[in-house]
């Protein structure tokens, strides 16, 4: 797979530096959600307070029932808080009507979930352009070009999602979350459903276009191995941000990871098969 565009040579060892004079892509503070009510009532989001860099790869990890997915569902808009703010650069999100957020989710962000979420109908690169065509928009043939060819998807503009495979799908899906140029990508487990090779071909991506562009990417995962293409994992536990992981490893995520869950889940007597998400602690492919 290639670049976006040609690495300069020493970007990465500037990178880190340069992370000092980023600006501020999303703010957060104190945020609460929760769902039902009485004493069946779910606390997801606890006072959970973030802040992210334009221009950096942040993973977001917790055990199962953390509140991982829904504070990136709050970061985007997608949800509707019981306190706390949300600041996109200078918009708080917060603030807005459902209208506005529809607009700003559309205007500002990409999205690639778990799930593809492409129309059946639709040709592969009917799928891709659909964000600007909702928009009004007309897509640039160059970076259309440049992403189509980057994922690898050429030959396959023209057949619908029913005959492509799953990673296939997943490829078209980050494209048409990089159509639009978004400020902000968030990705919600997009390995999922990918075997281990695609999946390294689409992190390998996110990480080009994070180093080659300045995109900004959120992932939700529960793999380690994918939480190591970010620049920082940011972990979860009871509805907060409790730390984060700068430079990541598999290895140092899986442990910390395998360390919070034993800390909420102890057991004298472990067995194959427990553990943080589905793999017992061990890094998981993804």
């Amino acid at each position: 797979m290639t670049n976006l565009l040609n690495t300069t040579p020493g970007i990465a060892d500037t990178r880190p530096a340069a992370a000092s004079t980023k600006t501020v892509a999303v703010r957060a503070r104190g945020l609460v959600k929760t769902y039902g009510s009485g004493p069946a009532a779910v606390k997801a989001l606890d006072g959970a307070d973030l802040v992210i860099h334009t221009g950096t790869f942040t993973a977001i990890m917790g055990p199962s029932g953390s509140g991982k997915s829904t504070l990136m569902h709050a970061l985007a808009g997608l949800d509707v808080l019981d306190a706390g703010q949300v600041h996109i650069g200078d918009t708080d999100v917060t603030g807005l009507g459902e209208r506005q957020r529809t607009l700003l989710r559309r205007d500002r962000f990409g999205f690639v979930f778990q799930s593809f979420n492409l129309l059946p109908a639709l040709t592969a690169q009917e799928n891709i352009t659909l964000p600007l065509d909702l928009a009004g928009r007309r897509a640039d043939p160059d970076w259309l070009a440049r992403l189509v060819d980057t994922l690898g998807l050429r030959d396959r503009l023209g057949h619908r999602p029913s005959e492509l495979s799953g990673g296939q799908q997943q490829r078209v899906a980050v494209a048409r979350a990089l159509v639009t140029r978004p400020e902000i990508v968030f990705a919600d487990e997009p390995t999922g459903n990918l075997d281990t090779r695609h999946g390294q071909v689409l992190l390998s991506f996110l990480r080009d276009a994070c180093d080659d562009l300045g995109q900004t990417i959120v992932m939700v995962t529960h793999d380690p191995l994918a939480a190591a293409h970010a620049d920082r994992v940011v972990l979860l536990t009871d509805g907060r941000v409790i730390e984060e992981i700068t430079d990541p490893t598999a290895s140092a995520i899986a442990d910390r990871m395998l360390q919070l869950d034993t800390d909420q889940h102890p057991n004298p007597h472990p067995r194959a098969g427990s553990g943080f998400g589905s793999g017992s602690g061990s890094i998981q492919e993804g």
